[in-house]
This record gives structure tokens, C-alpha cells and sequence, in this order.
């Protein structure tokens, strides 16, 4: 069989594929990478940097691409095939990468470099890559005995299934669920382009009336806007109780496996918990700084979030005569207040955001930012007629990255938003070999009368995950696993982050911020309005992201042994951050993807740590202009093209000359009044 993913390719070639090819192109690419591997072994050479580790790290270089081109599309363009496929090369993966961690042999040549280390005169980037493999080996099982080896075989490729099997879950509940509405009263609140894609969505389905769906383009609007409070709760639950029926869906044992196999691995390798083993790995270093840094945050915000929540209370009693304000209360009325507080609503700022428009922005920030420009080109393969292709260039025309940009929700396209790539950047026999990265989001689909119209917090996801792109796209390195946004998780956000910053600025909203049907420019008091309740409930925004950091937290950095019953569990690691009443149908940790199937374990966390980093890195910026060429030139010499070559706080201190300060953070939530 003529198999596409074995002939050497740059550009993923998807019209090639089919789901037949994968399986065979894994089993022999993992051959292939194992010959690679036992290259290095038997090397008769004496170990060195150059015969030992760089040669490690391009050893399977092939096994990447096919391994990147299948998983992203089991995330962005699934159905049950990929799945089943996941579920059988995923142990096979896990088991290749035990052979490479677990290999004697290998340990030993990187053990002899290692050694020697300080008589060789490495750069920094190979001092961190010998550290990096050093550690990498001993942290996943190098120096175990032959059995403590087999067992840790055995807890990965059982991890690897479970993971996959939660995400499988989390999607068949999102899809399997459908509110059919027959009467337009109910739904009464909701804006007529709302209105219009749910009665599209059941016409494309044969049905009649409107369908909402726990799709966040459907679900988000709905529980803003809908009057009718039994159909809130009703979605509300539904979005609530994924995984957490008791049903084949239910992922309730799949989370207590999977934190007794962490925990079970971390004992393993001699740490004390999951946490303890992942944070050593971090910026934060152990899971006490983590709970110190989310105590110290939740001590700041909490007092604003009760003061909030007994104003949102007063004001939907006041309202709607409601004594007990429940969750699915919360945007209702919370886009009530602002409307009435602020005189803005999202239905307002939507028509200056056109998705269109605002791609357009982000790429015009970058420009000014970094140099860069974006050519839509259609020469490129895709994996759905719906994705977008560009090239990146500099302002010296030379070629940066391929961008690919898929923005819609699909049946076989996972919820969220997120940054991938499809080949990292790296330097080999002197050249420097440019990156394909993927931003996919799930943002509302145009309609019949209507194009995409963004609401603001879909604006700030899309430079959010614009953000991460750049990382991988400007990334500048030799080595392809320190390239990019191959960084200590608690640093990767940062990136992303601040550039949701320019999304308040006026001077960036003018270069995108026109209204879709007259052209006119956002007016300047509706950006004085979106800065101004940029602050609005931001206490309990904080303590609701902080609830979730603790959440993780309990999971894996305790013996999860004596753990029965995972909402129970859930409901006292909430005690801390609770506002609203407990509702029993529902459960979060049952479909929190983040940390049972994505990288989050016990790194939850990282987005506020990393928001302490974009706050004071900005506060920077803005000190010397949000479009500063000095300090964006900065910027990107020593955070978004280095990577994960040295550590990240010098990294950060080489681009603003200081440690952050949390205070920036506080000032910018207003959760404590500016310094004068």
C-alpha cells in the first residue's frame, strides 16, 4: 500500500490520507524510530553531546509528524474510526516512548555526557536540552529495577487509554444532548441572531423550531439571554453533568483510576504525589507554593467576590423577585447588572466584530508588534473546507510559519479553543526548518443573513490562542523539543495572555473594530465602556478560575486511596470558593478535559500565575506604548522565539529587568487601588 504518511512530506497531505493509513504508518514509523534509537546504543563511539543527545532528540522525527497529524485531527475532525484508532496506537505510543525512557543503554550514554558536563562548553540551549534528557530519564524511570520498570509500562499505557476514553465521553455527552424548542416564546430574551442560528441548526437537522446545543456559540447565549428559568436550569444541568450520569458515559471510575495511577506512578519514581512530581518540572516548583499562591489570590478576591454576588443577589430579587440565586442565574442577571451599570451588552459590540474583521486585527497587531504579515493562500491541503491557510512572513519577506485557522463548531471537532502544531520549528545541518501551527476555535457560525459577529470574549479567545501562535510560529531554536511552546506550563500562558491586552486598547480596536454593515468605527465610548467593566465581577471571575486551581490540586496532591465518591470529593475542595448553592446533578470534575485528558494535571493553576506574568509584562508595555518596537523587539527576542531553551524566569527578567510583581495582576482586576 502506497502510504502518504511514510513518504517524506512538509505540508500535512490530507487529501492523501485516509484513516486505513494510520495504524500501519504508526507501526512502522515506531520501527523506524527504534532502529534510530539502537543507532544511538551501539554507537561504538564514545558518548558525546553531538553522537548521544542531539541525535536523540531528531531521532523519530517521522513518528512526530504522523503522531501530530492524527492527533490533532481525533481533536478538530473526529468520528468513531479515529477514535477506535486512538484507542489502539495510544498504548503503542506510551510504550515506545517507556522503551526510549526505560533503555539502559541509552541512559547510560546520556549519564556519561551528563557527567561531563561542565567540561564541554555547551551553549545554554544544549546545557538545558543534556538537563532536560538528563531529567527526563530519571524522572520517568531510568534508575527503577526491572520490575518497578514493568509496572510503570503497564500504569502508562493504562493512562494513555483512560485519558482518551474521558475526552471520548466529554464529547458524546455535548453531542448526544439537544434542546428542540417548538414555541418561540420560549425563547423570549434572546437576540434575534441567536434565535436565528438555533431555528438553522434544526433546519440542517430536519427538524422544525430552534435547537440549542451545550455547544458554547449555543449554550453561552442561551443562559446570557433566555428569560424562561426552567429552560436554564434545564441546559444548565445538562452542561453541568457531563460524564456524571452513571450511564456508559459516565467518567466517574475513568477519574478515580486515573489519580490512583498518577498517584501510583509519582510513588513510583519516589515523589510523594502527582504534584509533587509535575511541579518540580514548574515555575512554581512544589504543590505548597502552588496552594500559598492560590491562597494569597483567593485572600485578595474573595472579600470583592461576596460583595459581587450580594449585589447580583440584591439585583435579581429586586428584578424578578428571586430569593435563591442559582448557577443558572448567574450570566442572566450578571449581563442584566452590566447592562444596567455599563449601558453595554454584547448584542451592542457584536456587529463590530465581525470574525472577518477581526482575524484581520490580529494579524494588523502583529504586524506592528512583531513584523509579521499574513498571506491567505489556497495552495495548501486541508482537513475541512472550513479551515483557513496562511503564510507568515517578516518584514524582510523571509518565510516565518504556515498558519492554519479553523474557527467553527462541528460534530467531530471537540469543544474550546486551543494552539497546535503540525511541524515544529528547528534548525538541522544549517537550516532552519519553519513551523505549520493550527489555532481551532468554536466560534458562532455565520448565518443566512448574517456573517460571524464575535462576541467580545470570543474576540479576546481568538488573541488568546493568537497568542500561543506566535510562540509557535516565531519560535527560533536548534532543538525541536525545546521549540516553541515546549515550556514549563506555568510559563506557556504567558504569551497567549498578554495579548488579549491589546483586545481594551484603543489604539488596536481601530485597526479592526468596524461596524460589518456601515464600516463605522466602534465608538470611542463603547471602548471606554468595555474597559471600564473589564472590571465588573472581576472577584468572583478570580475566585471561580482559583475554584478550579484547587480542584486540581486536591486531585493530585493527595493520596487519592481512600477517595470514594468524586462529587463529594469535588464538593470539599469547593469549600473555599463556593458562592452559589451546590446543584446535585451536577459534577465539574467529570468533564474537566483540562486535567483528566489535556496536560493540566496539577498545572490548573497556571493560568493565574501566568495572568501575574502578563499583567506585570504589559504594565510594561503600556508604560512605554502599547505598540513600542523596543520593548515588543524584546518581547520576542526573549520570550516568544526562545522557547524552552533556558529557564523562564531569566528569560522574563532579561525582557523587563525585574521578577514580576503580583500587584499588577491586583491593580489590573481591581481588586486593590493603583499606586499613584
Amino acid at each position: 500500500m502506497n502510504n502518504p504518511l511514510l513518504e517524506p512530506f512538509d505540508q500535512a497531505p490530507f487529501s492523501k490520507i485516509k484513516n486505513e493509513h494510520f495504524k500501519p504508518a504508526f507501526l512502522q514509523a515506531i520501527d523506524d524510530a527504534k532502529k534510530e534509537i539502537d543507532d544511538i546504543v551501539e554507537n561504538p563511539d564514545a558518548p558525546t553531546f553531538q553522537n548521544t543527545l542531539e541525535a536523540l532528540d531528531f531521532a523519530g522525527q517521522q513518528l512526530d509528524r504522523i503522531s501530530s497529524v492524527f492527533f490533532n485531527l481525533n481533536s478538530a475532525e473526529t468520528n468513531e474510526e479515529i477514535q477506535k484508532i486512538a484507542q489502539e496506537v495510544s498504548p503503542l505510543l506510551s510504550e515506545f516512548s517507556n522503551d526510549i525512557t526505560l533503555n539502559q543503554g541509552l541512559f547510560e550514554r546520556i549519564k556519561a555526557v551528563y557527567d561531563q558536563k561542565d567540561t564541554l562548553k555547551l551553549t545554554a540551549e544544549q546545557e538545558t536540552l543534556l538537563e532536560k534528557k538528563y531529567k527526563s530519564f530519571s524522572r520517568n524511570g531510568a534508575n527503577l529495577n526491572d520490575s518497578d520498570k514493568k509496572r510503570l509500562r503497564e500504569i502508562d499505557a493504562e493512562l494513555s487509554k483512560l485519558k482518551l476514553k474521558f475526552g471520548e465521553n466529554v464529547l458524546a455527552e455535548t453531542n448526544k444532548y439537544e434542546m428542540h424548542l417548538t414555541h418561540e416564546e420560549d425563547l423570549k430574551g434572546l437576540p434575534e441572531g441567536e434565535k436565528e442560528a438555533a431555528a438553522q441548526l434544526a433546519e440542517s437537522k430536519g427538524k422544525d423550531g430552534w435547537l440549542i446545543t451545550l455547544d458554547y456559540p449555543s449554550y453561552i447565549p442561551f443562559m446570557k439571554y433566555a428569560e424562561n428559568r426552567e429552560l436554564r436550569k434545564e441546559l444548565s444541568i445538562a452542561f453541568g453533568g457531563k460524564g456524571f450520569h452513571g450511564d456508559e458515559l459516565d467518567n466517574q471510575e475513568n477519574i478515580l483510576k486515573i489519580v490512583s495511577l498518577r498517584h501510583e506512578r509519582a510513588n513510583l519514581l519516589g515523589y510523594a504525589t502527582h504534584a509533587h512530581f509535575v511541579l518540580e518540572e514548574r515555575m512554581a516548583e512544589t504543590p505548597e507554593k502552588v496552594m500559598d499562591f492560590l491562597n494569597e489570590l483567593l485572600e485578595k478576591a474573595k472579600p470583592a467576590a461576596e460583595r459581587e454576588f450580594g449585589e447580583l443577589e440584591a439585583f435579581a430579587k429586586e428584578l424578578d423577585q428571586i430569593d435563591r440565586l442559582e448557577k443558572w442565574d448567574s450570566a442572566f442577571y450578571s449581563e442584566k447588572l452590566k447592562q444596567k451599570l455599563f449601558n453595554l451588552d454584547d448584542e451592542k459590540l457584536k456587529p463590530y466584530f465581525k470574525l472577518e474583521n477581526v482575524i484581520n486585527g490580529v494579524f494588523k497587531v502583529a504586524e506592528k508588534l512583531f513584523g509579521l504579515t499574513f498571506k491567505e493562500v489556497q495552495t495548501v491541503e486541508k482537513y475541512h473546507p472550513e479551515v483557513k491557510t496562511f503564510e507568515v512572513y517578516d518584514d524582510k519577506n523571509n518565510f516565518i510559519s504556515l498558519f492554519y485557522a479553523d474557527f467553527h463548531p462541528r460534530p467531530g471537532k471537540r469543544g474550546g479553543a486551543w494552539m497546535t502544531s503540525f511541524k515544529s520549528q528547528y534548525t538541522l545541518n544549517g537550516k532552519n526548518n519553519r513551523p505549520h501551527i493550527s489555532n481551532v476555535c468554536n466560534f458562532t457560525k455565520p448565518t443566512k443573513s448574517k456573517p460571524s459577529l464575535l462576541t467580545f470574549n470570543e474576540v479576546t479567545t481568538l488573541f488568546h490562542e493568537f497568542g500561543h501562535g506566535l510562540h509557535g510560529m516565531l519560535a527560533n531554536t536548534t532543538y525541536p523539543s525545546l521549540s516553541g511552546t515546549s515550556v514549563y506550563w506555568d510559563f506557556v500562558e504567558l504569551p497567549s495572555q498578554i495579548m488579549e491586552n491589546w483586545c481594551y486598547e484603543k489604539e488596536a480596536l481601530e485597526l479592526f473594530a468596524f461596524h460589518y454593515e456601515t464600516g463605522e468605527l466602534i465608538p470611542m465610548e463603547l471602548v471606554e465602556k468595555i474597559k471600564e467593566s473589564a472590571t465588573f465581577q472581576e472577584g468572583m471571575a478570580t475566585v471561580r478560575q482559583l475554584s478550579f486551581g484547587f480542584l486540581d490540586m486536591a486531585w493530585h496532591s493527595n493520596d487519592p486511596a481512600n477517595i470514594k465518591d468524586v462529587k463529594a470529593y469535588e464538593a470539599k475542595a469547593f469549600e473555599g470558593t463556593d458562592l452559589f448553592p451546590d446543584t446535585p446533578q451536577t459534577c465539574m470534575s467529570t468533564s474537566f478535559s483540562h486535567i483528566f485528558q489535556g496536560g493540566y494535571s496539577s498545572g490548573y493553576y497556571s493560568y493565574k500565575w501566568a495572568e501575574v506574568l502578563d499583567a506585570d509584562a504589559f504594565a510594561y508595555f503600556k508604560e512605554n506604548g502599547i505598540f513600542n518596537k523596543t520593548v515588543a523587539d524584546k518581547f520576542k527576542e526573549n520570550v516568544l522565539s526562545k522557547g524552552g531553551t533556558e529557564n523562564p524566569m531569566e528569560l522574563y527578567k532579561r525582557f523587563k529587568g525585574a521578577e514580576p510583581n503580583i500587584d499588577a495582576l491586583l491593580e489590573r482586576a481591581g481588586l486593590i487601588k493603583k499606586a499613584s
